[in-house]
Parts: C-alpha cells; sequence; structure tokens
C-alpha cells in the first residue's frame, strides 16, 4: 500500500491527503509510466540525459493551471536546449491537446489519467480527487531530483523563479 500524507496542501483551506513518497533534493527519480497528446508512452528514461522541469497540474482547464502552464512555456524558449519542460496532469490526452490548441500553447503535456504512476511515484496524487497536486520537480541529467516545490494551496502559484533559478543551477 502507498504512503499517504496529510498536513502538506490545501484545497481552498480544505486539507487534502497526498499519496507517494516525500521526494526531497538529492534523491533519485522515481521512473514512471504516462501518456503524450499522441498516446504514446513516456518514461523518465524518455527524456534521458536533458534537465527536465516537471511543471504539475490538477488540470490544465482551470485558470491557475493555465496561468502556470504557459508561463514555463514562455521561459523555454530562453532556456538551453538540453532543458524539457513537461507539464503532468491526470487530464485526458485529447483534453491536453485541445487546451494547447485553442489556447495557442505549445507545451509538452504529459497524461497521467491511466494508472497515476507519475503521482504515487512523486507523491503528488490527491487521494480524495484521484487528480494531482500543484507542483514543481527540477530532474538533472544524472535522473538525481535537484529542486521540489509541493505548493502548499492548490489554488496558488508555484514560485516560478525558484524553480527557473534551480533548472540553471541542473544545467550548470
Amino acid at each position: 500500500m502507498a504512503q499517504e500524507r496529510t498536513g502538506v496542501v490545501t484545497m481552498k483551506g480544505n486539507p487534502m491527503t497526498l499519496v507517494g513518497p516525500e521526494l526531497k533534493a538529492g534523491d533519485p527519480a522515481p521512473d514512471f509510466s504516462v501518456l503524450d497528446q499522441g498516446l504514446q508512452p513516456v518514461t523518465l528514461a524518455s527524456s534521458k540525459g536533458k534537465v527536465r522541469l516537471f511543471s504539475v497540474v490538477p488540470s490544465l482547464d482551470t485558470p491557475v493551471c493555465s496561468v502556470q502552464t504557459k508561463r514555463f512555456g514562455d521561459e523555454l524558449a530562453k532556456l538551453p536546449d538540453n532543458v524539457e519542460v513537461l507539464t503532468v496532469s491526470a487530464d485526458l490526452p485529447f483534453a491536453q491537446k485541445r487546451w494547447c490548441a485553442a489556447e495557442s500553447v505549445n507545451a509538452s503535456t504529459l497524461s497521467d489519467h491511466r494508472d497515476v504512476s507519475f503521482g504515487e511515484a512523486y507523491g503528488v496524487l490527491i487521494k480524495e480527487l484521484r487528480i494531482l497536486t500543484r507542483a514543481i520537480f527540477v530532474v538533472d541529467a544524472a535522473d538525481k531530483v535537484s529542486y521540489v516545490e509541493i505548493v502548499p494551496e492548490i489554488a496558488t502559484e508555484p514560485d516560478y523563479d525558484a524553480a527557473l533559478k534551480a533548472v540553471q543551477g541542473a544545467v550548470g
């Protein structure tokens, strides 16, 4: 049975339960299996050798998630070629693709709807809702976690500057 953690996040003030481990900087990045917009499987090894910023959102089709995804999408253009920004949610791949088209956003979105393996491996699955909590993970080219932010109140934005600084630090 997966570990459960309480007292970490709230959604509009209501406490939520997270399923999975509490990852910290220095931990090995867990593997996962999600789907891209074309329904192709994506794992940690799919981007091996790159620095990855995982922007985790509850649902792209909500205001804060939309802002977060657009912000990191805009920042990607300023980052080195060996950096990938990957937005992960439990939305269906079809919904992610439709949102990207409707918002004119060129984002790499990954769907964890099938078996929530990313959510459970990274400790960001909300038990009560079966969606992911808002979080940022930076994984370096050697597959080590170098930065973690679990946003305490799901309805607020992450610390973009700290996440981008962590990416720059992981690039070296």
